[in-house]
């Protein structure tokens, strides 16, 4: 015991005058200004908040009434795994962070918000520090949130989570937090990709939740680290992921200042080098070189340089917060396109289907022949020569030989016998919705109406929510 107190008391003579804490020392580290981050993002504007509910209303009142009868009634879910909730449509948009551990997704979350140094921030650390995936959303105290809450409470956009099982919803977090910049718009913390292992290891499936959130995502930002540029067999499933959602992926080549410039140039070279075989565009996406997070910029670092990259991301998260609505009405006219296409293809199946059978003929080894090589009934050639099909629209022929296999040819009904004399027929209603109901509501936020003018006595859209969103 008398030897612990000498060492104590020999570690506390080694001590400068006045460094008795750890605290002190890091007060004492220069913190950036983060007036651009407010100024950029409008965060302090106090103007009058549009109500976009009735918008939103009628959007939802389009998609049950012309679209999801089809897509239950030709079970599109099941295949593309792709099911539209209410809390969905009526979502913030949703800002995605990807990429290798320790290259700063959390920080980088922590200083957009200013949650450094408050009981509000994301735990950060040299080491993979980040096992779950982390929700922050808009509440009025800070409040955290199970998984599985998030998963059962069906007014969120989350509940269709519940399917990727129990241990993937032990490793979902909420986190509510008072901050303007939630008010319109949710960031989504992702566990760093680490090479060595593999997705079984998590106790889920790993990349197939990154997908559910890679689909549903405004904005995704693939964070790098310059340091360690390593791209490996996780990175390359990630990107293809990522393939047809070019335009919403941002890549951030973050701690840029811990390189000299010379190295900074190599880096960036590398790092293109090393992505473009797994981003096949003519277009690259837009890579912003700074150092995202609150501490300045370390001696010879280009500031100005950084400064104009973090005002251009903020810009960049700025448009997708005003053009939510925009992005939200074709996003559902995408899905009623794909809906409609895939009707068409099971209507061609079953329609090829009974023209072949006979009275003689073997019901499974008929409908087996069409499935295993569908070009020799012309199933795909048809469906394109319909209106407003596009063959970069058609989904893959392997899907449709798992979807047969779980879904027998007779449980579906011809396209022709899907009307009634009340609702009128599915295919005319969901043609009606792509080609009329979406595009004018689409117009009428292009030609700067107001939102709240539409008549919800006419259009039928129901009580309006309590959510408001502000567009400047």
């Amino acid at each position: 015991m008398r030897a612990l107190v000498l060492l104590c008391c020999f570690v506390a003579s080694l001590l400068l005058p006045g460094q008795t804490e750890v605290e002190d020392v890091s007060e004492e580290v220069p913190m950036r200004d983060r007036s651009h981050i407010e100024k950029t993002l409008m965060l302090n504007e106090d103007k009058p908040v549009d109500d976009y509910s009735v918008v939103l209303q009628r959007l939802r009142k389009i998609y049950h009434s012309s679209i999801k009868p089809l897509e239950q009634s030709y079970k599109y879910n099941e295949l593309r795994q792709h099911e539209i909730t209410d809390g969905e449509i009526t979502s913030k948009p949703m800002v995605l962070f990807l990429g290798p551990w320790s290259v700063g997704k959390s920080t980088m979350i922590n200083y957009l918000l200013g949650l450094e140094n408050t009981r509000y921030q994301l735990y950060t650390g040299a080491e993979p520090t980040t096992s779950e995936f982390t929700v922050l959303m808009h509440g009025p105290k800070l409040k955290t949130i199970e998984g599985i809450v998030m998963a059962a409470d069906s007014a969120r956009s989350f509940s269709p989570l519940e399917k990727f099982g129990q241990n993937f919803l032990e490793k979902l977090i909420g986190i509510e937090v008072p901050h303007k910049l939630l008010e319109r718009v949710t960031f989504v913390d992702t566990p760093g990709i680490i090479e060595n292992r593999k997705q079984q290891e998590r106790g889920y499936p790993f990349n197939d939740v990154c997908q559910w959130f890679i689909d549903r995502a405004d904005l995704i930002f693939v964070v790098f680290d310059p340091t360690k540029l390593d791209v490996g067999l996780e990175l390359e499933m990630l990107f293809r992921q990522l393939k047809g959602r070019e335009s919403q992926i941002r890549i951030i080549l973050n701690k840029a200042d811990n390189l000299a410039t010379q190295m900074l140039m190599r880096v960036y070279g590398a790092l293109f080098w090393s992505l473009a075989p797994l981003i096949n565009v003519t277009e690259p996406p837009r890579v912003y070189v700074s150092s995202f997070w609150p501490q300045d910029y370390k001696p010879d670092t280009y500031r100005d340089l950084f400064l104009k990259e973090e005002i251009s991301l903020l810009e960049d998260l700025n448009q997708v917060i005003e053009n939510r609505l925009e992005n939200k009405i074709a996003f559902i006219r995408q899905h009623a396109i794909r809906v409609r296409i895939h009707a068409l293809l099971v209507d061609r199946y079953l329609q090829t289907y009974k023209d072949k059978m006979t009275f003689f003929s073997d019901g499974e080894l008929v409908f087996k022949d069409i499935v295993e090589d569908p070009d020799k009934f012309y199933i795909f050639k048809t469906i394109l020569a319909k209106t407003n099909v596009s063959k970069f629209d058609l989904p893959n022929r392997e899907a449709y030989k798992d979807f047969f296999g779980i879904n027998p040819i007779s449980s579906f009904k011809l396209l022709s016998q899907q009307c009634s004399y009340m609702g009128g027929c599915f295919l005319e209603k969901i043609e009606r919705a792509i080609t009329q109901e979406l595009p004018s509501l689409l117009g009428s936020l292009g030609l700067g109406k107001n939102p709240s003018a539409l008549n919800c006595d006419k259009t039928g859209c129901g009580e309006t929510p309590k959510n408001r969103y502000k567009k400047h």
